[in-house]
């Protein structure tokens, strides 16, 4: 499919079947697609959509061929010499974002949606590309308005006509309004971060304790190879999958152990290194052989496996697992998710997914307390109500308030070609 946008689009078309009238707006009709010289370069189907609605707010049409490489290159190739440009990675989304079909945070979700790993990151991205999100931040930001308004209020009155109970009543709106769900917002961003950008745990131990078996059960299938001679991991293995709706990659490592092979020494470095990098790291112990239970330093979670094998009495901080029989497997997914900010909201669309976004909240919320500690100096409620609108303009740079043109380059340099 080839998408045209631009006030161009219809004479375009046109010009691509000559004679032929412009179909109704969202129709699809089938044309004739002519080259320089006349001659049928595809057939397809053509949908318009007049503008201001379509997806850009501009003319747009689409033309959907038979999809051969060839023939799609010539196509464009005549759209170019028609006087058509090659659109730029995001330019469809970011000329809806100018020209008011969509505000950035809508934008975003576009990209979103398109990246997502897991169903629940897709789900989670249709919410925000719908506008819940942004909508959330616009009534903030019109909160904010109202405080701002009445805070400068208070400049135009002498201190003492200005009582006491007004700025009170003032800052606790403050606080309760907007200071209370942009921290809640705020407490989401672990979560909401992970579930686009994914995360790494490291599984390491002794040799032989299971690490390469509960990999695979977690994953599974048969990922690893699975054998009773320690050394059989010598390099990093890893392994995708979802946990909670969050995408996670597993690194299965080489055993923890002293060894005069070479290879296995490099083996033991790279899982070192891999604990180092990793979002958490996942201890596991054999229950069958104590002296492997020491637990190493960087280790977030602590697991004890081979509870099939043996009666497993006491082991404080570990979670008792058979990767075998899956038993503790449940309580461990759950351990892991929690640790990578996995929790339950009650207003998932305020999500907060983008690194952009929570960096803008957390510079609002320094912003807003800032004019909470001057608002009761006369001397200083000026310098209060400029920290109030500096608030305003950081919440406005998520929906693309503000220095638009820097804005919009910083986020759609990270979009595809096509949206």
């Amino acid at each position: 499919m080839v998408r045209v946008s631009g006030p161009r689009a219809n004479s375009i078309v046109q010009a691509l079947s000559p004679g032929k009238e412009l179909p109704p707006p969202r129709q699809a009709v089938l044309r004739n697609w002519l080259d320089d010289s006349g001659e049928v370069l595809d057939q397809g189907l053509l949908i318009r959509f007049p503008a201001p609605d379509s997806y850009t707010g501009e003319d747009v049409a689409e033309l959907h061929g038979h999809g051969s490489p060839v023939l799609m290159r010539a196509l464009l190739q005549r759209i170019f010499r028609l006087g058509a440009q090659a659109a730029s990675p995001g330019e469809f989304t970011r000329r809806a974002v100018e020209n008011g079909k969509m505000d950035l945070s809508q934008a975003e979700a576009v990209a979103a949606a398109i990246d997502a790993a897991t169903l629940r990151a897709a789900k989670l991205a249709q919410r925000q590309l719908h506008g819940d999100f942004g909508r959330r931040i616009s009534e903030l930001m019109s909160l904010l308005t109202g405080h701002v308004a009445h805070l400068e209020a208070c400049l135009d009155f002498p201190e003492d006509e200005v009582p006491p109970l007004f700025l009170e009543e003032l800052a606790q709106a403050v606080r309760a309004g907007l200071l209370e769900p942009l921290n809640a917002m705020l407490a989401t961003a672990h979560l909401g971060e992970r579930l686009f950008e994914g995360a790494t745990i490291a599984f390491i131990g002794a040799p032989n304790v299971g690490k390469s078996s509960l990999l695979n059960a977690l994953a599974g299938y048969e990922r690893a190879i699975v054998s009773d001679m320690p050394g059989t991991t010598r390099d990093l293995l890893e392994v995708d999958f979802e946990l909670h709706g969050i995408p996670v990659r597993i690194v299965d490592t080489a055993g923890l152990r002293a060894s005069r092979d070479m290879i296995e020494q490099e083996g033991v470095r790279r899982a070192e290194t891999a604990a180092e990098h990793a979002d958490l790291v996942v201890f596991v112990a054999d229950a069958i052989r104590p002296e492997t239970w020491e637990a190493h330093e960087k280790a977030d979670v602590l697991v004890m496996n081979k509870s099939d094998l043996t009666e497993v009495r006491a082991a404080p901080g570990f979670i008792v697992i058979s990767a075998s029989t899956g038993d503790g497997l449940d309580q461990l997914r759950d351990r892991l998710a929690r640790l990578l900010g996995d929790a339950s909201f009650s207003d998932e669309s305020a999500i907060v997914t983008r690194e952009r976004h929570r960096q803008s909240i957390e510079t609002a919320i320094n912003q807003l307390q800032a004019g909470l500690s001057m608002m009761n100096s006369e001397s200083e409620m000026d310098l209060a109500a400029t920290e109030w609108r500096a608030a305003w303009t950081s919440l406005g740079e998520i929906l693309g308030i503000g220095d638009v043109e820097h804005i919009l380059d910083r986020v759609f340099s990270e979009f595809c070609i096509g949206k």
